[in-house]
This record gives C-alpha cells, structure tokens and sequence, in this order.
C-alpha cells in the first residue's frame, strides 16, 4: 500500500505569485497620473477581479500569471501584494480555501497552485505506508485488504477487512493510531465487520461504520486518567474545546466535554499513541471532605477544575516566559498538587487557592516516585 502526495513535488514554479507576504499594509497604492495616488483597497479589488476572471476564463492556474503581470505595473503596486487580506480572499476566491494551514495566507495561496500544478503535471512522490501493528492480527493477510480511505490535510484514515482503522499522519509519513470497533466479531456474516465507510471530521475526529450498521467515534487519544468513587476524569487531545472529560463515578455517566487545554497539542496527542516516551498531559483528582478537583498538566500549562461545576477553571497558570512544565512530575495527593517548571523548580501547592506550601530545586528528568515526605507540613 502507498501514499501519494503532490502537494511540494516538482521543484520551482514560475506561475507561484512572486512577493512574500507582510502583516502591513499600506495607506496608499499605485499611480494614478493626473489622480494621484490611489487606495489600497481598490487597487485590491482590481487584483481580485482580474484573478477571477482569469481563472473563469483559462482556469484556475492562470490566475497567478495575470496577478504577476499585475503587480509588474509600478513598485506601489506591487507593495499591495504583500497584503494577507488580500492573499486570504483570493485563495477563498480561487482554490476555495477557508482553513489556513500554513504560516500566511500567501504561501496558502501558493501550495493550493502548486498542489494543482503538479496533479495536472502528474509529478507525485509516493511513500510507502508502513502498518507497524499488522503482527498483531490473527495472521491472516487478507484482514489488511484496504476497504475505504478518508483524507485530512494532516491524516489519512484506511479501513480494513478486519474491521480495523488504521490512521497515518503526513508530517511526517507515518503510522498513528489503529482503531477497532467495540465489539469486533462477524455477527451477519463473514464480512460484517469490514469498515464500510470513513470519515475524518474536523481536525482529528474520526468516525467509522462497519458493514453490519454499526457506528464508531474515535474521539482523539486519551492523555491521562484519574478516577475516585464519585468521578472519573479523563485529558484528552486531538479535539479543539474537548479536553476534560469528566464520568460519573457510581453512574459512569458522561457528565461533561469540554475545555481547551490541549487545543495546541492536537499532533503530540497522537503521536503519543505510538511512542510512550512523549508525554503531553496528565490528570489528576485531588478530594478530601465532599469538593473535588481535577488538576491537569501538558508542557504549556496547569490548571484545576472544580468538579462539582467541571466548566469552571479555578486557576490557571502558564509556563513562565516560553518555558515548559515537566508533565510527569505533576502529581497529588489529598489537597495538594506538585508542579515543577522546565528549569527544575518543584513547588507543593494545595489545590484550592494554589497557595505555596514548599519549594525545592530537583535535578533529573520527570516521572519519579514521589514519598510523602517532599509534600511538606
């Protein structure tokens, strides 16, 4: 099985829009002879007209060659070009792009061409997908006969025979995750189980149907995991707003999704599926009396959420002028939480209010057996 990607193959391209973009903009635009200077917006809006029509006209990839010829007017002119404002309606415009992916709206524009260029082209470069579990299945090579496909800009789902789900990134080529449904036996038939359908929804949110009518949610990895007996918390990454969930302990329940913590550590998620030396998050539940408390802990920040109201942040800290927070040292134990920051700063808190009990310096990476000693008075 292989991959194909034409999305940076085939070298230069001529056609690419020529200048970078700038965050400015100018206050004026082109020469106007007799009438001066003129606008920068409707010297914009000549652009995106002219782009347009020429992409109605010779197709979308002419576009970039009258926007070239455009620019070339005078210096002023050219300056508009360097607009994100401008670079953001043409790729809506032209290539129908409403997510940006790369750093600027401009070098969007330019990869949605160049991606183009290359498929009418036929210039790919194929990389072979490399399925690090198959040893895992019952031995039977036809299980890993490839059913349905779903593609991301960052993932590529395949569904197999077997009923699994395997999913790849692309930055780098490699191989995430592997999900199975909940109760993976042929109860129709033979092949009742293989995956009929796949879909990646949103950013990394994976739904997937069986041939028997069964449907499956893979709702991202899940970081870390903390129960007592009244609730059971669980720090997830892969899902923007969907961080903490948080169970009825006697119920088991559902109770509450949401948060953001992980929103920036959606790709450390999943690679942390496959390589259990990278840690991104960890949860904990702090109880004593009838309150409980869940502290949470990825490189970039702490926070404690009181589970009796779970959407509320009762505190929330960021790691100090870009450093990290060793995530697994982060611990608890009754009422009180230990962080210790990228520069080996360890400080015992108690949970409510976050007031300092100690402070020592450790040495050493994360991931210690903490005694109850270091916990102080």
């Amino acid at each position: 099985m292989s991959a194909s990607s034409s999305r940076g193959g085939g070298g230069g391209d001529r056609e690419a829009p020529p200048p970078p973009p700038s965050s400015s903009r100018m206050r004026g635009a082109g020469d106007g002879g007799a009438g001066g200077v003129w606008p920068e917006h409707f010297v914009e809006a000549i652009a995106a007209r002219i782009a347009t029509d020429s992409a109605a006209s010779s197709g979308r990839l002419s576009a970039a060659t009258a926007l070239a010829n455009l620019f070339e007017v005078c210096t002023t002119w050219r300056n508009v070009s360097r607009s994100e404002l401008l670079w953001r309606d043409l790729t809506r415009r032209i290539w129908g792009r409403d997510v940006l992916r790369c750093a600027t709206w401009h070098e969007e524009y330019i990869l949605c061409h160049r991606t183009a260029r290359n498929f009418y082209a036929r210039r790919a470069v194929y990389t072979p997908l490399q399925v690090v579990d198959a040893a895992d299945g019952d031995g039977d090579s036809a299980a890993l006969a490839c059913r349905c496909l779903a593609i991301s800009d960052t993932h590529l789902a395949c569904g197999f025979l077997d009923g699994s789900v395997r999913v790849f990134g692309f930055h780098p080529t490699r191989h995430v995750s592997t999900f199975y449904p909940h109760e993976p036996r042929d109860r129709l038939g033979r092949f009742s189980r293989s995956v009929s359908g796949a879909s990646l929804v949103g950013p990394n949110k994976l739904v997937f149907a069986s041939m028997d009518g069964d449907v499956h949610v893979a709702d991202g990895p899940m970081l870390s995991f903390s129960g007592s007996d009244r609730y059971w918390v669980g720090l997830y990454a892969g899902v923007p707003g969907r961080a903490v969930h948080v169970w009825d302990g006697e119920t088991e329940a559902l109770t509450y999704i949401g948060g953001s913590l992980t929103d920036l550590d959606s790709v450390a998620g999943w690679h942390a599926l496959n390589d259990p030396n990278e840690s991104v998050g960890r949860v904990r539940i702090s109880a004593r009396g009838p309150r409980h408390y869940a502290c949470a802990c990825t490189r970039r920040a702490v926070e404690v959420y009181d589970l009796e109201e779970p959407g509320v942040v009762v505190h929330g800290e960021e790691a100090r002028r870009g450093g990290t927070w060793w995530v697994d040292a982060m611990d608890v134990w009754v009422e009180r939480v230990l962080t210790v920051d990228g520069r080996g700063l360890a400080r015992v808190r108690r949970v409510v209010g976050m007031v300092e009990v100690r402070r020592f310096v450790v040495r050493g990476g994360g991931g210690w057996g903490w005694s109850r000693g270091w916990w102080g008075a």
